[in-house]
């Protein structure tokens, strides 16, 4: 269970964070995703699912941007950790609807952190029968705890390690609707 946090409590950690990306260079991110973006799937007609709750945002300003045919879907996982020896299932919390057999398959996410979840996300799509899967995040936080098994295929910028918020990714479940990149103070 979250704690609750006052609205004042909310805006103090906003008025303290340290902003690492401006609207403006979120904004020329974007487009330089959907420049390659464009460049690279405007021949196909891709499936575009959005990761929830963090890919929202992105997919939101990121979708009108691409000028070719596409399905649009979402999906929200998580992954379990229940027992002893660390196994982690990826449990659907809302699995994919659009058919991906033969297809090539869009996932956008708002950061790649570690890559856990996304990288179980990616091979279930290719258990679906995805021809291709492709990644786009906004955020690639800079650091050496990545997973090996993914790779990004697309991301719109970098910031350093730290906790970041704003632009889909959230600070406890609030501030995902900044249209900046915030750092928490001190962390």
């Amino acid at each position: 269970m979250s704690e609750t946090l006052t609205k004042d409590q909310l805006d103090t950690v906003l008025q303290e964070a340290d902003l690492l990306k401006t609207p403006e260079q979120v904004d020329d991110a974007i487009n330089q995703l959907a420049a390659d973006l464009t460049e690279r799937l405007q021949d196909t007609v891709p499936v575009v699912y959005t990761i929830m709750n963090g890919g929202l945002v992105l997919a939101g300003r990121l979708l009108p941007r691409l000028p070719f045919a596409l399905e649009v879907g979402y999906m929200h996982a998580t992954r379990y950790r229940g027992d002893v020896t660390g196994s982690t299932e990826l449990q659907w919390q809302a699995p994919p609807s659009i058919p991906m057999t033969d297809r090539t398959v869009l996932i956008l996410d708002d950061i790649f952190d570690e890559g856990h979840t996304l990288a179980a996300v990616v091979e279930a799509c290719r258990q679906q029968g995805a021809k291709e899967v492709l990644t786009a995040v906004l955020v690639d936080k800079r650091h050496d705890r990545k997973t090996d098994e993914l790779t990004v295929d697309y991301a719109g910028m970098e910031v350093e390690d730290r906790y970041v918020f704003g632009c889909g990714m959230d600070y406890r479940g609030f501030w995902r609707n900044l249209p900046g990149i915030y750092a928490v103070k001190g962390l």
